[in-house]
């Protein structure tokens, strides 16, 4: 039998991906061929139950797999992914993570993903009896494939008790806990001398738990955690924009599955740290601030690429410019306009150290009226012309 052809036309027909393995080498993906990327099939995602076919694989409640054995030819037939529930950024983020998917696939790969039918957990369990009986010829009782499921996800958790009962009698316990609430706040504090200065005085022998079977994947999904955790935690709730955190969040992951060393990886760790560290800095919120200024603060922040004035985030919060610029006055001992203005030059720091734009490039991007206006502005600010900054910063990070 041609088993890709049968893959492509079950895609084709009900826009649920397939992908077929032969000993653990990918063959053929439907999200692949579609995607035009390279058909990798990561089997480390899935908790199978090896002795039975077919069955459910996969850890996220949310997002279903099934695997199909062909019986005497080395075949592995995946069928997934599928959702019982709405396909929300946060899952397809998840998705994304998962698979190191470059970010400049997410807009392809949000309609394809959107395009899957929703599908609940006894339909998609008929689908794996259906291409068990097209392929080995053989037929499963629906309640007996469901309820076999449901024992080995009693035997996996019972694995995982006595996992922990193990490490508790031999003391492998986490003692990470302060230590990270410690470092979350000092990147919420935006002072990279601080933290550098609490990570010079960290003494304490840290345990961690174990993540993976190889000491690399394990430093990977470490960091994978705590990239998010250093997001959520430290960068959001330090003022850094909540849309920008996560994409740098997913660069910072997809830069470390690149790496094929452990010391790279701690490396690259320190230095997302420290990134998020200075973006809390250049961010930072008074605490003292009123709801109505924070919320103008974040609207500016994030809407830096594009030409807002007072009248723009006075509106955004249901106020008048007058009032607005009364009170962030008041509060912040800067006028709106300037503050307008400091955030898109803080951006363009930023695109001037981490991007190859050109000044033209930038100005046009932050909406400044010209190329001349944004460089004087900039000398004005900073005391330096943008490429004096860009180089001095270049240099210092090389």
């Amino acid at each position: 039998m041609d088993y890709i052809s049968l893959c492509r036309n079950f895609f084709s027909a009900t826009n649920i991906p397939v992908s077929l393995t032969q000993n653990g080498d990918a063959v053929y993906s439907a999200l692949g061929e579609t995607l035009n990327i390279l058909s990798e099939y990561h089997r480390e995602l899935f908790d199978a139950n090896p002795s039975q076919n077919p069955c459910f694989c996969g850890d996220s409640p949310d997002i279903e797999y099934g695997r199909v054995q062909i019986e005497g030819t080395g075949y592995d037939l995946f069928l997934g992914p599928v959702f019982n529930v709405p396909v929300t950024e946060e899952l397809i983020r998840q998705f994304m993570r998962e698979l190191s998917m470059s970010l400049s696939l997410r807009e392809q790969l949000t309609e394809l993903l959107c395009s899957i039918p929703r599908t609940s957990h006894m339909q998609f369990a008929r689908y794996l009896i259906f291409f068990h009986q097209c392929l080995n010829n053989k037929t499963v009782d629906l309640q007996l494939l469901l309820q076999e499921d449901e024992i080995y996800t009693r035997h996996r958790k019972t694995r995982h008790i006595d996992n922990m009962i193990t490490d508790q009698e031999e003391e492998n316990n986490h003692n990470t806990y302060y230590f990270e609430l410690e470092m979350y706040q000092r990147i919420k504090e935006g002072d990279p001398a601080k933290l550098k200065k609490f990570f010079a005085g960290s003494r304490l022998a840290l345990k961690e738990g174990k993540m993976a079977q190889s000491p690399l994947r394990h430093t990977k999904n470490l960091f994978i955690t705590t990239a998010a955790k250093v997001g959520s935690m430290g960068a959001i709730p330090g003022g850094v924009d909540i849309e920008k955190t996560y994409q740098l969040v997913d660069y910072y992951i997809q830069e470390c599955e690149q790496l094929q060393t452990i010391d790279e990886i701690n490396h690259l760790m320190y230095v997302m740290v420290m990134d998020f560290c200075q973006r809390c800095g250049e961010c930072h919120i008074p605490e003292d601030v009123s709801p109505d200024v924070y919320a103008c603060m974040t609207y500016i922040r994030s809407h830096t690429n594009e030409s807002i004035s007072v009248e723009d985030a006075a509106a955004h919060v249901n106020r008048s410019s007058s009032y607005m610029m009364k009170h962030f006055k008041n509060e912040l001992g800067i006028h709106i306009g300037a503050y307008i203005m400091r955030c898109k030059l803080e951006e363009a720091k930023s695109l001037l150290t981490h991007s190859e734009k050109t000044l033209a490039e930038i100005s046009s991007y932050l909406c400044f009226s010209s190329q001349s206006y944004f460089q004087n502005v900039f000398k004005k600010q900073y005391g330096v012309t943008p490429l004096q900054y860009r180089k001095q910063t270049k240099g210092r990070s090389n």
